[in-house]
């Protein structure tokens, strides 16, 4: 004797409790898909590499996509300053977003720098996204080294 299966029924709507679930989460970055195309515009800053060795500093940033007239490197007072504004892209005849994760907006990034960097001899470029900023130290900063003669 078979006995009939019986289906189970949830006391409450579980498709509409997930749709709410999903609106609540909406709202939060990162959280179950970025819903919002723009959510990402605004907020960002270029990842760096510090390089020490005995004459400089090198700093290398990550600036892709942007022109090198939209980028600005300061020094003031032992601090490096560099600013600039990634623009949004704007072209998109014909073209739907269906998720967009690449920064745009204004970033600014400061890093303390040693007292010995000689900030009249700093020197930038820009190559295939990447910013490089080189600053020299002073003469007297730099490890010298002498020669021991042995008699």
């Amino acid at each position: 004797m078979t006995l009939p299966i019986k289906y189970w029924h949830a006391p409450f709507d579980v498709v509409g409790l997930k749709d709410q679930i999903d609106r609540l989460f909406d709202g939060f970055p990162g959280l179950l898909g970025d819903r919002d195309p723009g959510i990402m515009e605004g907020i960002w800053s270029p990842a760096i590499d510090i390089y020490d060795s005995k004459d400089s500093l090198l700093i290398r940033a990550d600036v892709p996509g942007m022109a090198k007239d939209d980028i600005d490197v300061t020094v003031h007072n032992n601090v490096l300053t560099v600013r600039g504004e990634k623009k949004k892209e704007t072209e998109t005849k014909g073209k739907c977003f269906i998720r967009q994760e690449r920064f745009s907006g204004s970033f600014n990034r400061s890093v303390s720098l040693p007292s010995d960097v000689d900030a009249s001899k700093v020197s930038a470029a820009y190559k295939d996204g990447v910013l490089e900023i080189v600053l020299p130290k002073r003469e007297e900063a730099k490890p010298k080294q002498i020669k021991i003669d042995i008699k």
